[in-house]
């Protein structure tokens, strides 16, 4: 029994001895052949790879004027592993002009892996970035004295004009997300935010470039290893020239200012978008360097929201500019013929339900219908549309063919430009409406959405293309603000024509109801003697004021600019949306604006709207 219980132990002893073993050999062989950490010691205490930051790529307007270029700008690096705790903490402040506690904190904060997931100690981390010329001065007189910390050169942001912020956008430090989703990032980086800037930033940032320092054992720095053999160069960012004529979005948004709204303008034979304004907007020369998030976090907290891009992003009804683009679906459809008359009791009047309408001369046919903007005509064309049992089974199939007409027109999707945050609007199908009133609907119930109201909404980009696609008698390029990209072709989502499903000879019936509403119509503060200009306006009603809008395009037969002019709670689109619209028609046809011009552009830029009603102080 006493033999069988030392062998027993034995047996346990020899298993504790063999499993001890295993784990020393499996440890070692994780240490030496799997594990680097070992590794990146010994390398960062021979070693320092210094990165090399690429030039970030210029951007230029259509006419080659410079708009944003790169001044130089030094961070401040720190190695913890080599900063020996014996720092002289006060005159490091000094040196830097910070305080202790600001010094305590970005310490901590930089081994906080939350906040920090790319936190090595043998590599260097961000401490402070984006010094001047005269901090980086004042500092490198006395960095020999602050042991694990470094200095590395790299370009900051410059904005040449206080104009098209939401165009350009800016460029601020990286998030952890940012780092997780592109490993060409590390902490203290740089990346675009907004606007092209974010859009383009992969061609703007380059590549990095690295050198390798050899060290001493006291971490002195003594050249490159092996003389810059294993070194890379940084590759410098492409540049871009925008599709944008500065004087013409300088002029927008100069007549927009004490205005919400939006103004877009496209050239038809392109896409090329020629301004975008966004009212109110702000000065990109304030989002620069560290002065960025102080900035940033005043323009949120706006009840007005200046960081809103409402060329994009805001999603309005159309109002009357929406015609057009049932007049094209009415006659492609055979609804109607040009020739064809409504009645206008001063508005649509059928079974109970009226649509107003101003005054003006009845029964009229498409192209005074177009002309006087006459609500009535719009709604009986799509009531009979609706109702139209010869040609459709159902109301659902005929709504679903007008969806479709729209939706080729470019509306109730994005349109693709070359911007992010771009919305899509909204175009309603019969789905819609069978969850909206039980499947118990017909086309009087809907009868709005004819007149650009109800349900129908569209971003100004939308409403510009809509005019940039009858100036084009049916088609249109996907709306741009990059003209080129240097060393590369435009991509050909820019370049390739989309057709809509009407017909070229309803958009000559359009294009001659847009002409007569500037010779004698709506639009006749647009009408200029030296050349032809097409016109249509819209008054969106509002909850609060009406909407002010515009869309036009000149000259007729030649197009050069398709516009679109909203501005929010503007009242008729005569009163702001048409003059400001032709001001900016002048200015690009012709180069400048003339003396009476220049007179009525200060008028419109001192005209403000007061919105105290909604936004309260």
């Amino acid at each position: 029994m006493k033999e069988f219980e030392l062998e027993k132990r034995r047996i346990v002893i020899g298993g504790v001895a063999i499993a001890i073993v295993v784990i020393y050999i499996i440890r070692l062989f994780t240490l030496q052949l799997l594990s680097d950490d070992y590794k990146r010691n010994a390398d960062s205490n021979a070693f320092l790879k210094k990165i090399e930051f690429p030039s970030r790529g210029a951007i230029t307007d259509r006419h080659g004027e410079l708009l944003v270029y790169n001044q130089p700008a030094y961070d401040v690096m720190v190695i913890m592993n080599e900063e020996s705790g014996k720092l002289d903490t006060l005159e490091f402040c000094r040196a830097l002009g910070i305080t202790k506690e600001f010094f305590i904190q970005r310490m901590k904060d930089i081994k906080d892996r939350s906040k920090n997931p790319g936190y090595s100690r043998f590599t260097q981390q961000l401490f402070m970035s984006q010094l001047s010329e005269k901090e980086f001065s004042v500092f490198y007189e006395k960095i020999f004295r602050f042991p694990g910390f470094y200095v590395q050169k790299r370009s900051i942001r410059q904005y040449n004009y206080p104009y098209a912020a939401h165009v350009l956008g800016d460029v601020g430090e990286v998030s952890p997300r940012d780092i997780e989703e592109d490993d060409y990032y590390s902490p203290g980086d740089y990346a675009g935010k907004l606007g092209v800037e974010r859009f383009y930033e992969k061609q703007l940032r380059g590549q990095k470039g690295v050198q390798i320092l050899l060290r001493d054992a006291h971490g002195r720095i003594q050249g490159r290893y092996k003389n810059g053999e294993y070194d890379t160069k940084p590759i410098a960012g492409k540049d871009l020239t925008l599709s944008i004529d500065l004087k013409l979005q300088a002029l927008g948004e100069r007549l927009m200012q004490g205005k919400i709204g939006s103004i877009v303008a496209i050239e038809p034979s392109t896409g090329e978008i020629l301004c975008m304004v966004s009212s109110p907007t702000y000065d990109p020369r304030n989002m620069v360097g560290r002065q960025r998030g102080k900035g940033h976090q005043l323009l949120q907290k706006d009840a007005r929201k200046p960081l809103l891009n409402r060329s994009i992003m805001g999603q309005y009804p159309p109002g009357s500019t929406f015609k057009t683009s049932q007049a094209l679906t009415f006659l492609n459809e055979g609804i109607i013929t040009p020739q064809t008359a409504y009645s206008c009791h001063r508005g649509f009047v059928f079974r109970g339900l009226r649509v107003g309408c101003h005054g003006h001369p009845s029964p009229l046919s498409l192209v005074p219908a177009i002309s006087t903007s006459c609500n009535g005509y719009f709604c009986w064309g799509f009531y009979d549309m609706m109702s139209d049992r010869d040609r459709y089974k159902n109301v659902q199939q005929a709504m679903n063919i007008w969806r479709d007409y729209m939706v080729s027109m470019g509306f109730g999707y994005k349109l693709g430009v070359d911007l992010p945050g771009e919305k899509r609007g909204l175009i309603p199908n019969a789905e819609f409406y069978d969850r909206a009133y039980k499947n118990s609907w017909n086309g009087l119930t809907v009868i709005s959405i004819s007149i650009g109201q109800g349900e129908v909404n569209l971003t100004p980009l939308q409403i510009a293309n809509l005019g940039a696609t009858i100036a084009n008698r049916g088609y249109y390029y996907v709306p741009h603000v990059v003209r080129k990209v240097q060393g590369e072709a435009l991509d050909t989502t820019f370049t390739r024509r989309h057709y809509t499903k009407a017909s070229k000879q309803a958009y000559e019936w359009v294009v001659m109801g847009m002409r007569s509403s500037v010779l004698g119509g709506t639009c006749r503060a647009a009408n200029r003697s030296d050349y032809a200009v097409c016109g249509k306006t819209g008054t969106a009603q509002n909850r609060g004021r009406d909407h002010s809008v515009f869309m036009g395009f000149a000259p007729m037969d030649n197009p050069k600019i398709a516009i679109a002019v909203y501005v929010e709670n503007g009242g008729f689109g005569a009163q702001f949306g048409v003059p400001i619209g032709a001001l900016m028609m002048e200015q690009y046809i012709k180069g400048e604006l003339s003396k009476g011009s220049q007179a009525r552009a200060t008028y419109f830029q001192n005209r403000h709207i007061s919105y105290d009603y909604i936004y309260k102080k």
